[in-house]
């Protein structure tokens, strides 16, 4: 009799272990095999290796020790009932006893260096993100919701936490533990082998038949859950604005319509794969696949090709083989989310970053001047063309002009929320490119209509640019912004926290964004609206209040109330990305041009 089992690793059973696996453990390897490349989650998880490295060796002992007691049943097996040495079969249950004080020892080992570096992990990322959010260009937040940003800090931290802290451990227990029964079962008889593996290559055939489509059908799910979270933000987020107009209804449809497409898709997606890993999960459960063997095992013994002992053997060890494929079909679904989280993680980190210079340059005063400065938010299309303009200290210069000619582009290259394409902005005769972030933004500060308050304290979002600032001097600067009355209205005064259950109104918010600027002391302001919200009396507050501010520093200001720029050192008129006019209110008003129209059109509204 051949000592040799028959070749039961032909092409087809290899291309459906290789589609089995597609779900997501060959881009390990594959990332194994390409290192100048190295595949998301490998990019992610690089920093804690070694720690995982130790935790998959401490791992592969624990399934070395885990496939001693069931070898052991089969030897006290055979010194029982072959060779009737009692003795023997106590030593045999000793030595399994110890392997499971061993394999206790080793998993709990094995778990706490894996959970150990998922937690430095997870700091670790989340640093890494805090970092790079602290250098990418302000624009970048403007493009970004702080739910895309919450995903990627909680959402996709947290989903790497199954890779770091169970994958790699289970991958490597679904290796070894098939390992060590097949090195027995060669051993004791390698007719055994085809046997044993059997139940796990039918189960990995009737698995591989779904595979080739599950990519697909997981992108079209991911897609209509995509849709049905934004159809759902959309309608909770407008739905004053759609009760206010009568479109309730078909806000509802739609969002209805949404939430049924993805239904079905989801049904369509897992109907097939519920039958089908349903079929393999019966074929390689325990008791399948233990009564499989002990029929192929009774036949074998039948035709006296094997002994009693081969068909314990069998029975025992044949569910170490379709076991680890359970458990890696188990992982497949958190690998898949894995990677997907890599995928965005890595987006994240790899945003480019402003440009910051080595040697960095200090600004000499502040006069602002932009010299043939071009913009465009996709490299291919200019908001801005050819855009000179000069700010001298101490004065006011304030943009109007249609909505979309250019306004807030051009305000905000000067706290560098994005650098021009072409030409240079400069403050102090030093281009901002060259000036340390740090530095310009203790020259400049700004107040923007879409409002971001931090969720803390409301003192603290007011002297966010300075922390140590006296109380005094933070009720001072929310007195001039007229917002103090409202503060200590609030339960907890400035010590109230924002975000609590506490929320305050757009034209609150923006009042504290206005102190907040006050506080930084800055000595050149950029402000876009930064009283859209308030109503009238509060408006012409604000104005006193910021005139007094402003008074001694370079703004730049822009404004759709005309009336508010009337007293403007300079007024630039934008059309379509460029300056088509400039002057002050009266001259420009003589020349009878574009912001002549603006004028009219705002007196025929007000009269209206």
């Amino acid at each position: 009799m051949s000592r040799h089992a028959p070749d039961s690793t032909h092409s087809p059973v290899k291309a459906a272990l290789v589609r089995f696996l597609s779900g997501g453990i060959l881009e390990y390897a594959v990332a194994r095999k390409s290192p100048k490349t190295p595949s998301p989650v490998a990019r992610i998880v690089g920093p804690v290796k070694r720690a995982l490295v130790l935790a998959c060796i401490v791992q592969g002992f624990a399934a070395i020790a885990g496939i001693v007691p069931f070898l052991s049943v089969i030897e006290i097996g055979r010194a029982l009932l072959t060779e009737g040495d009692t003795a023997r079969a106590i030593t045999i249950a000793w030595v399994a006893a110890a392997a499971l004080a061993a394999r206790f020892v080793l998993l709990l080992s094995a778990s706490v260096v894996s959970h150990k570096a998922d937690a430095d992990f997870q700091l670790s990322l989340r640093r890494q993100i805090a970092d790079a959010m602290t250098r990418v260009p302000l624009n970048w937040f403007s493009t970004h919701s702080a739910g895309d940003l919450k995903k990627n800090m909680q959402d996709d931290v947290k989903a790497m936490h199954v890779i770091v802290g169970h994958v790699y451990t289970a991958m490597v227990s679904a290796v070894i533990t098939p390992v060590c029964a097949l090195i027995y079962l060669i051993y004791l008889n390698p007719w055994l082998v085809p046997a044993a593996i059997a139940p796990a290559l039918l189960g990995v055939a009737v698995f591989a038949t779904q595979m080739s489509e599950a990519k697909d059908a997981a992108d079209a799910y991911h897609e209509k859950i995509a849709k049905v979270n934004a159809s759902a933000l959309a309608y909770v987020q407008g739905i004053s604005v759609i009760k206010v107009f009568g479109g309730s209804d078909r806000a509802f449809d739609r969002f209805v319509q949404s939430g049924h497409d993805f239904v079905q898709e989801f049904w369509l997606w897992i109907k097939d794969k519920l039958r089908v890993a349903a079929t393999a999960e019966i074929i390689m459960s325990p008791l399948t696949s233990i009564v499989i063997a002990a029929a192929v095992g009774l036949a074998m013994f039948s035709g006296g090709w094997i002994g009693a002992i081969d068909v314990l053997a069998l029975c025992v060890l044949t569910p170490a083989f379709t076991h680890p494929f359970l458990v890696l079909n188990f992982m497949s679904h958190f690998m898949q989310q894995g990677q997907h989280a890599a995928t965005r993680l890595v987006e994240l980190l790899e945003t480019p970053k402003l440009e910051v210079p080595d040697t960095p340059r200090t600004p000499d005063g502040s006069r602002v001047v932009y010299a043939g400065v071009s913009a465009s938010y996709d490299g291919q299309r200019d908001v801005l063309s050819g855009i000179n303009l000069s700010l001298a200290p101490r004065t006011v210069t304030a943009l109007v002009g249609p909505s979309g000619s250019g306004k807030t582009t051009l305000a905000r290259l000067l706290p560098r929320f994005f650098d021009p394409r072409a030409g240079e902005v400069t403050l102090g005769g030093v281009p901002l490119t060259q000036i340390d972030p740090d530095v310009l933004y203790s020259h400049v500060s700004f107040v923007f209509q879409d409002v971001r308050l931090l969720r803390a304290r409301v003192a603290d979002n007011i002297a966010l640019a300075a922390p140590d600032t006296p109380r005094a001097d933070v009720e001072r600067v929310a007195k001039a912004a007229h917002i103090h009355d409202r503060i200590m209205a609030l339960p907890d005064g400035y010590d109230t926290m924002l975000g609590d259950g506490t929320n305050l109104s757009g034209g609150e918010a923006q009042r504290i964004t206005i102190a907040r600027a006050m506080l930084s002391d800055a000595p050149i302001v950029v402000l876009d609206e930064a009283m859209a919200f308030a109503d009238a009396e509060t408006s012409a507050a604000l104005r006193a209040a910021l005139a007094t501010w402003t008074g001694t520093r370079t703004v730049l200001m822009i404004a759709h109330d005309l009336t508010s720029i009337v007293g403007a050192d300079q007024i630039c008129v934008l059309k379509a990305g460029r300056i088509v006019e400039r002057g002050t209110h009266k001259s420009l008003l003589a020349e009878d041009g574009l912001y002549a129209e603006l004028w009219g059109a705002m007196e025929r509204r007000e009269v209206a």
